[in-house]
């Protein structure tokens, strides 16, 4: 026999990088206003520290009535000024260049994990989240199964926080079944035809319809 258990999985939302944060504002406000949101981890186009500093408090204003946190992409040095809850390294050279500008208590994350070594290196620094999975810099992402591989890895052996990047809807009961601790949507949830809305209820249905034995 099965039953339906509440989602031990939540949400992450990973933005495109945002030149007009007025324009996308309300797209991520209504993404936020539709499922179990933990996070939003903000990337933002190539912009001044002042221009950027405005672009993150529109967001944040957008994102904070709904209780998510605000993860600054590679922006480590405007996390106290901006208020944000943290910081996300898009790969391990960064974080270790990097992380020296977030200021202090805020949280710290990083993908671009190639190796079981590069994650593991990650984790002995004391960070709080690895992400797996999520596409480079031109567009390509690891083979699923072995997204899954990783992530049921991570899960068994150690205790830091593992978010899994889903490329497609299909993918997210799958990741939170190989214990992720969150399922990140990127491009698939803004490229959406429908609307990004529509697309993290969708999501957010799917990891409360997990079954177990």
């Amino acid at each position: 026999m099965t039953e339906a258990i509440p989602a031990r999985t939540r949400l992450i939302l990973v933005t495109p990088a945002v030149d007009d944060a007025v324009a996308f504002a309300s797209k991520i406000e209504q993404a936020c206003s539709a499922g179990d949101v933990a996070a939003v981890i903000l990337k933002l186009a190539p912009m001044n520290d002042g221009a950027a500093l405005s672009a993150i408090r529109i967001v944040s204003s957008h994102i904070e009535p709904f209780g998510a946190a605000l993860v600054l992409a590679d922006r480590p040095a405007l996390v106290g000024a901006a208020g944000a809850d943290g910081a996300h390294f898009s790969n391990l050279d960064l974080l270790k260049s990097e992380r020296p500008k977030v200021a202090a208590g805020r949280l710290i994350g990083v993908g671009g994990l190639a190796t079981r070594h590069d994650a593991m290196v990650a984790a002995e620094s004391g960070i709080d989240y690895v992400l797996f999975g999520e596409p480079d810099e031109n567009g390509k992402r690891p083979g699923f199964a072995a997204v899954v591989e990783r992530v049921a890895w991570w899960a068994e052996i150690f205790q830091v926080p593992c978010v899994a990047f889903a490329g497609e809807l299909d993918e997210v009961a799958k990741l939170s079944a190989a214990n992720a601790d969150f399922v990140a949507l990127g491009d698939s949830l803004w490229n959406t035809s429908g609307n990004a809305a529509s697309f993290v209820t969708q999501a957010t249905e799917k990891l409360k319809l997990q079954k177990v034995a």
